[in-house]
């Protein structure tokens, strides 16, 4: 169906005309408003909104940022945004995060901010992946008649009206704007020795050993059940000869190498203990899946154990606006991140560099210090769901990965996923991945001792 059903029955009833507009199908709101080729300020979207009494929908210009005080003013409630499964929940015959701004079409009380009511014309989404609704003026008066007019949004000087900066701007600014962390020393040499075909265990062993702490981790890593090794380990040389590998090794010295770099709280949904521990489960999982499916192991586990450093970059950068998100995720546990990335990040000082999201940052960084492209990609492009490009693949892995760890509540990306799909564009079945997370589950209680020594 082009229209989510009950909008389809309300505009019908009411006798509103209305456009229907055809585009692809896109992963987000965000990319259908981009695919329309239409300007942003065409467009106004819905806003959802819960407090003690009740659910509210709020109107606005998609290109404009919700003032909650000015609603709070406006209504006298201290309204809250609602989480994504909640929002999934209310609007049941809508695809995930596409909610049409008709809120009496589900019998919704609305709010619309002001100036909407002389708009000439409008386009939304309609409740699916790939239609718009456009109305004039006329039909959007009746469709919004009863609803409480307002104030909604931040007013000022080029509030609503800035044009979004492109990735590239965004690195620039970045590096102009702030000292971004160098790679650390360690992690460089490491990086520079596993791109050299005749690089040695002994020479990749005697680099680790220069860090007591890290060859101490690596020598856990190595004696835990994951590996169930069944003689003793005694140098970090065989730790890489005789139970690891030397990629495995080096991977994971890359990663606790490179995080030295950055100065990030421990605590918290999104402190460096749940960093460690997502990642190195969505590392594992990754190398299972790659496995299955016929990708380069090592560099599948690397994408699945890197692919979240824009988080920490973002903590480092801009620990105020972190503590803000890192509560924020605390609050609303079930919450897609890029909801809440936008709530805080996009309302920010540093609104244009950081409103592209942790992934886009976490890709700018790989980007800088040289990393694998598919290590770039899939920390760049994993937000970003049905993504299509260069090392898609990796992409999809650390996604699927993402939607597994979501559902046994590690990790922080609760964004809408679609499993089944994830599977098919990795050429696996739905037997493969349930293999593979039971590998997982079995090693869990050692992933975790190995999450919270590396994060100490």
């Amino acid at each position: 169906m082009a229209l989510a059903e009950k909008l389809a029955h309300f505009l019908g009833r009411k006798g509103i005309p209305y456009r229907p507009i055809e585009t692809g199908v896109a992963s987000s709101l965000d990319a259908l408003v981009l695919a329309s080729g239409r300007p942003q300020h065409d467009f106004i979207q819905a806003t959802m909104l819960i407090d003690m009494t009740g659910v509210v929908m709020a109107v606005h210009r998609f290109d404009s940022a919700l003032d909650l005080e000015a609603v709070q003013q406006l209504t006298g409630r201290r309204l809250q945004p609602l989480t994504a499964r909640q929002v999934t929940r209310l609007f049941s015959d809508c695809a995930p995060g596409f909610v049409p701004p008709l809120g009496a079409a589900w019998g919704i009380p609305v709010l619309v901010d002001e100036g909407l009511s002389s708009a000439d014309a409008v386009v939304f989404t309609a409740g699916t992946d790939h239609t718009l609704l456009e109305l004039d003026g006329r039909s959007l008066r009746l469709a919004l008649a009863g609803a409480r007019e307002g104030r909604l949004v931040i007013h000022g000087q080029g509030v609503g009206q800035r044009e979004a900066l492109t990735l590239e701007q965004v690195a620039d600014k970045l590096q102009k704007l702030y000292r971004l962390p160098p790679m650390p020393a360690l992690a460089l040499r490491i990086l520079r020795l596993t791109g050299n075909p005749e690089a040695s265990a002994r020479e990749l062993s005697e680099l680790i050993e220069f860090d007591p702490s890290m060859t101490a981790q690596i020598m856990r890593y190595a004696r835990s059940a994951l590996f169930a090794y069944p003689g003793q380990i005694n140098s970090v040389q065989e730790a890489v000869t005789r139970v690891l590998g030397f990629d495995r090794v080096a991977h994971i010295a890359l990663g606790i190498a490179s995080v030295q770099a950055f100065d990030v709280p421990r605590k918290g949904p999104l402190g460096m203990d749940n960093f460690w521990r997502h990642s190195l489960y969505c590392a594992f999982l990754c190398q299972g899946l790659a496995a299955r499916a016929g990708h380069d192991k090592g560099l599948a586990y690397l994408c699945g154990l890197l692919h979240n450093f824009g988080l920490l970059l973002v903590g480092h950068l801009f620990p105020t606006e972190f503590d803000e998100l890192n509560a924020l995720r605390e609050m609303n546990p079930d919450a897609s991140l890029q909801s809440l990335e936008h709530e805080v990040l996009g309302h920010s000082e540093q609104e244009d560099i950081l409103s592209v999201g942790h992934g886009a940052i976490g890709g700018i960084l790989h980007r800088l210090w040289q990393l694998p492209e598919p290590v770039i990609k899939a920390a760049g492009m994993h937000q970003h769901m049905g993504y299509q490009g260069d090392h898609e693949e990796y992409v999809a892995m650390v996604q699927l990965a993402n939607a597994v760890l979501k559902e046994q509540g590690i990790g922080d990306e609760f964004n809408p996923d679609d499993v089944p799909a994830l599977v098919e564009r990795l050429g696996l079945e739905l037997s493969d991945l349930e293999r593979v997370q039971l590998d997982v589950e079995q090693v869990s209680s050692d992933l975790d001792i190995l999450a919270s020594s590396l994060s100490s």
